[in-house]
């Protein structure tokens, strides 16, 4: 499949999401961008309009609602079918889920969760009817274990990851694949949000968010299930850590979300 025209992405104005809209721009596709920052998804349509000639559809959208989620369907079913869907949104939250406030853990369910599920199941039906399509979720290599000190975090992108490659079985024989992007940790703002800043985890580091879309956007193109950026990581995550004690797993993740 070439290079879609239109391309629908969630979180577009930072991080990962962010970067994926500039690519897919930089390549001459058409974009329709939505996050909850209006003043910010306009700018950013207008950068990338002026600077590639390209068609960009803003919709602010707070994707952790129910409302959000419709008026962001809505306003897409008035435009055309995509050609690719990012599912970009989300985020995380450090301590121990007891001590963590509930409201914020429900929504981080409902951003990384309910919000990638129902779009997915609106936008990934239209494409799957009209026979061709690419979906990409954005994980995490979190969604390889369980994660004491982010609990529901890891526990949403283990979501993620099952949910996409279930998808992408399904949907192939109709023309549509579904690629799950499980980055490690991404120098981004979201590390800032989800408090992890200080971690053993994030001291070493990470990937640009640059490199990690570029990652993704190949593979996804390339139909793949699951794309990890970091390799040694994602071997370790994939492969290793199933042959070790449950017990061990646990404590050693536990290690790296903790803070000196």
């Amino acid at each position: 499949m070439p290079i879609a025209d239109l391309a629908l992405i969630t979180g577009a104005t930072s991080g990962i999401g962010e970067a994926f809209a500039r690519l897919h721009a930089n390549k001459g596709g058409d974009l329709i961008i939505t996050a909850r920052r209006a003043a910010e998804l306009e700018a950013m349509k207008a950068e990338l309009e002026a600077t590639h000639g390209i068609t960009v559809y803003a919709i602010p959208a707070d994707l952790g609602t129910s409302e959000g989620i419709d008026a962001l369907l809505d306003i897409v079913a008035t435009i055309e079918i995509p050609d690719i869907l990012i599912n970009s949104a989300g985020f995380g939250g450090h301590g121990p889920h007891v001590l963590r406030d509930l409201a914020t853990e429900q929504a981080m369910i409902d951003l990384n969760i309910k919000a990638v599920v129902t779009v997915t199941h609106r936008i990934g039906g239209a494409m799957a009817r009209r026979g061709s399509g690419k979906i990409l979720n954005v994980s995490s290599t979190a969604g390889f274990a369980p994660g004491p000190l982010q609990a529901v975090y890891f526990a949403s992108k283990a979501f993620v990851t099952s949910y996409s490659q279930a998808l992408d079985q399904e949907l192939r024989p109709r023309g549509v694949t579904c690629t799950a992007l499980a980055p490690g940790f991404v120098e981004t703002n979201f590390a800032k949000r989800a408090d992890i800043i200080g971690t053993a985890f994030t001291k070493a580091g990470g990937a640009s968010a640059d490199s990690v879309a570029q990652c993704g956007y190949k593979a996804m193109q390339q139909g793949k299930l699951v794309a990890v950026n970091d390799r040694l990581l994602g071997f370790v995550m994939q492969w290793m850590m199933p042959l070790m004690p449950r017990r061990f797993v646990l404590e050693a993740i536990q290690r790296s979300q903790s803070k000196d």
